[in-house]
C-alpha cells in the first residue's frame, strides 16, 4: 500500500506542477518550448535515418528501468542504473560519433552558417558539361558491363578521400572516364572523386557501408557507394560489373535501375541550384512545345 500511496502522490505533485506551469506561462516561456521541440522533432528525424535509432530506444528502456526502480524502492538495480547514467554523456559520445559527426556536418551544411562553402554551381555550364559527360560514359559502361564508382563532392568537402587516390585536377569528360574505367587500367578499381565540375582524383579508397540488411545483390561498389553517401552528402554513382546496372546513392539510400536519360535528371535535381534546375526543366518543356 506504501508504494501505491507513494506513486499517487508522486502523480497528484506532478499535475500540480504542471498545472501551474500552464497558468503562469509567459510568451517567452512559448518561445522557448517551441524552440526546444523543434530540436528534439530535428535530432528526431536525424536518429530515423541513422542506425542510431536503436541505441536510442536502448537509453529509453534503461531510463524506463530507472525510474521504475526508484518507484519500487528496488535499491540495488537503481544503484546499479545510476551508475551506468552517471556516465552516460561519455558512452554516449563513443558509441554515437559516427552519428554526432554527421549531425555537425549536417549543421555546418545548413544554409544559416556563417562557414557555409561556394556552391559548387557557380559555373552553371560546368556542372552541366560534368554531368552530361558521366551519363554519356555511365551509359556506354553500363552496355560493355565495366564498373565504376564517381562521386560527386557537394557541401561535405571529400579531401581525406582525394588523398586516397590519385590527384588530377582535370576536365571532366567522357574520353576521360572511359579511360580511368578500362579494365586492368591503374585506377579502375577505385572511385573517380568530382570537385566544382572538375575530376579531383582517381583510384580513391572509400568507406564501406556496415548496413547489414542491404540486398545481397549488391556487391563492394554498391556498398561503398552507400557507406560514401551515409558519411556525407555527396552523389555517388554506381555501374555494376556484373549486371550493367547504373545506380545512385544519397543520404545512405541507393535508387537503382537507372538509364542515362534518369541518371540525368537525377543528378540536376541533385547538383544544380534552384534557379538551374527551373531552368533545367524550361528549356526541356520549350523543347517538347517546338515538337
Amino acid at each position: 500500500m506504501d508504494i501505491i500511496s507513494s506513486m499517487f502522490d508522486t502523480i497528484y505533485a506532478f499535475w500540480n506542477q504542471l498545472l501551474f506551469a500552464i497558468v503562469n506561462i509567459s510568451l517567452f516561456d512559448i518561445i522557448d518550448i517551441a524552440i526546444i521541440a523543434f530540436i528534439i522533432y530535428k535530432v528526431l528525424e536525424f536518429l530515423r535515418e541513422t542506425r542510431a535509432g536503436q541505441l536510442v530506444r536502448g537509453i529509453t528502456l534503461l531510463l524506463l528501468a530507472y525510474l521504475l526502480s526508484a518507484i519500487f524502492q528496488l535499491a540495488s538495480l537503481q544503484w546499479l542504473l545510476s551508475k551506468i547514467l552517471d556516465y552516460a554523456i561519455i558512452i554516449v559520445a563513443i558509441v554515437f560519433q559516427p552519428e554526432l559527426r554527421k549531425l555537425l556536418e549536417k549543421v555546418g551544411r545548413s544554409n544559416i552558417s556563417f562557414f557555409s562553402k561556394q556552391s559548387i554551381s557557380d559555373d552553371s555550364d560546368r556542372i552541366r558539361n560534368c554531368i552530361d559527360a558521366v551519363c554519356k560514359a555511365a551509359t556506354v559502361m553500363s552496355d560493355k558491363k565495366i564498373g565504376a564508382l564517381i562521386v560527386f563532392e557537394r557541401e561535405t568537402m571529400l579531401g581525406e578521400i582525394s588523398n586516397t587516390g590519385t590527384a588530377l585536377n582535370s576536365e571532366v569528360s567522357y574520353e576521360l572516364i572511359s579511360n580511368i574505367f578500362f579494365p586492368k587500367s591503374p585506377l579502375h578499381d577505385g572511385a573517380l572523386v568530382i570537385k566544382n565540375g572538375y575530376v579531383a582524383a582517381a583510384g580513391c579508397i572509400l568507406p564501406l557501408t556496415a548496413n547489414n540488411n542491404l540486398n545481397s545483390q549488391l556487391g563492394t561498389r554498391h556498398r561503398a557507394a552507400i557507406g560514401m553517401s551515409e558519411n556525407s552528402d555527396a552523389v555517388v554513382v554506381v555501374v555494376s560489373e556484373e549486371t550493367g546496372c547504373i545506380s545512385i546513392a544519397v543520404n545512405g539510400l541507393i535508387q537503382r535501375e537507372l538509364n542515362g536519360v534518369t541518371l540525368k535528371e537525377e543528378l540536376y535535381l541533385k547538383l544544380l541550384t534552384q534557379e538551374e534546375k527551373k531552368n533545367f526543366f524550361t528549356d526541356i518543356l520549350s523543347k517538347f512545345k517546338k515538337k
